[in-house]
């Protein structure tokens, strides 16, 4: 019986085994080529390992490896802080322009300062010629 041009999914056609399959290792269910690549890699890696370990010391366990995402977001977070300490060491454009700023402002106040300090000056001159 024709279905049209497309086939129905396998939604409905699952089949699951029960604990005491898998515990057993029988099950009903096909093994896919991924189950089967799996095993024979546990199998080579078995192998492996019985060797390196008569041979060397055993290795610290390997680091999973990070997804795209997580790799991104530790690159950010580095970069982040390359640029805050060149920009604690004011090697940075933004950096030197605030330097600029800062320099400028304190000009200014050591200028309004000296002006202060004239103007009480004077006041005081003035005050000591006025009692005379």
């Amino acid at each position: 019986m024709g279905r049209g041009k497309f086939k129905g999914k396998p939604t409905g056609r699952r089949q699951f085994s029960t604990p005491e399959e898998m515990i057993a290792g029988t099950s009903a269910r096909p093994r896919t080529f991924k189950q089967v690549e799996a095993e024979e890699n546990e199998e080579e890696r078995s192998e492996e390992e019985s060797e390196e370990e008569s041979d060397e010391e055993p290795e610290i366990e390997k680091t999973t490896e990070l997804s795209r995402r997580e790799r991104e977001e530790i690159e950010k977070q580095k970069a982040h802080e390359r640029y805050m300490r060149m920009q604690e060491q004011g090697k940075t454009e933004q950096a030197r322009k605030d330097l600029e700023r800062l320099a400028l402002i304190r000009q200014q106040r050591a200028e309004a300062a000296k002006k202060r300090d004239e103007e009480k000056a004077a006041k005081e001159q003035k005050k000591v010629e006025a009692r005379k």
